[in-house]
């Protein structure tokens, strides 16, 4: 294997006194590339976030380097110590836990750091559960994406994020956690109940599930299986169809909004609509077509899922 790295990666100039970031697997082991193995093999050391999992990812690869903690708590002060290494013309490498560094992972104050002090900071591309994630949602209609990743923890801000990314017309990637993935369901069935969302779990792993589902379903498919709220997961929401886009350019209020998909799921389109203007004072004409895109989104949405395999 490290002999294959070689042979693939080494015709590139790796400069000294660069740094190098290094995506690493996200759950598969096989996803490492060639060329990040090559240079981990070439670095002077390893800066990582942490030590125990950059460690056993070396000893599996047969490599023993200088393992450097940078993490959340200490990336600033530790920058430095990468600074200086640098300037004695070592190179380091940077890994994150998993996947890409400083996309939700540590990383980013560190490459300021080096970028600010003159020297050269090198990508070294892999894993990443955001593209993998997009590349099996099958949103035929994003145009790009936007990344938010993880929201905030909770209270205000978390309930004004979540609000902010079910009102965005945009397709969005965010990551949630198992202990808080059932919260977000919720909040996603709320807000948006129509808008399509893929739903990845343990991506690349032995248990890897994938779904595709209005979000009004969520919680329900969630609460099917106790299997299916562990793990780390990656959801999709798919980019709003023009029409829905158009209506709410047409000024409906955030009231109109909540009430018209719950009553969507319950009433024919007509009396959602005619209700829905009653009880919220909004024009029933930017009501009917903002109804009829989301019954359209809604039936465009199906329910692909892949069962879990334990």
């Amino acid at each position: 294997m490290i002999e294959a790295a070689a042979s693939a990666a080494s015709g590139q100039h790796h400069p000294a006194g660069a740094l190098y970031v290094v995506a690493t697997p996200i759950g598969n082991l096989a996803d490492l590339t060639l060329r990040a193995i090559f240079v981990l093999g070439l670095v002077d050391a390893v800066a990582c976030e942490d030590t125990r999992v950059t460690g056993g990812l070396l000893r599996h690869l047969g490599l023993d380097k200088p393992l450097l903690p940078l993490h959340q708590h200490n990336e600033h002060s530790a920058a430095q110590g990468v600074v200086d290494r640098l300037a004695a013309g070592q190179r380091v490498a940077y890994a994150s836990d998993a996947g890409t560094p400083a996309i939700s992972d540590p990383g980013a104050a560190l490459v300021a750091a080096v970028a600010g002090a003159g020297f050269r900071v090198m990508p070294i591309p892999g894993a990443s559960s955001a593209v993998a994630a997009l590349s099996a949602a099958g949103d035929t209609l994003a145009q790009g994406f936007a990344f938010v990743g993880f929201l905030p923890g909770k209270g205000q801000d978390r309930r004004s994020a979540l609000a902010a990314a079910a009102a965005a017309t945009a397709c969005q990637v965010l990551f949630e956690a198992p202990h808080r993935i059932e919260a977000l369901a919720a909040g996603l069935a709320e807000n948006a109940p129509a808008r399509r969302v893929t739903l990845c779990r343990e991506l690349t792993k032995q248990f890897e599930s994938i779904v595709t589902l209005p979000a009004a379903e969520l919680p329900a498919w969630l609460a099917g299986d106790a299997h299916r709220s562990r793990g780390e997961f990656v959801l999709v929401l798919h980019a709003l169809p023009a029409a829905v886009v158009v209506a709410g350019a047409a000024g409906l209020s955030a009231e109109a909004e909540r009430l018209l998909g719950p009553l969507l799921r319950d009433l024919p389109l007509k009396q959602a609509v005619a209700l829905a203007a009653e009880l919220s004072g909004a024009p029933r004409n930017a009501l009917y077509e903002r109804a009829l895109a989301l019954k359209q989104g809604g039936a465009e949405s199906g329910a692909d899922s892949d069962d879990d395999a334990g």
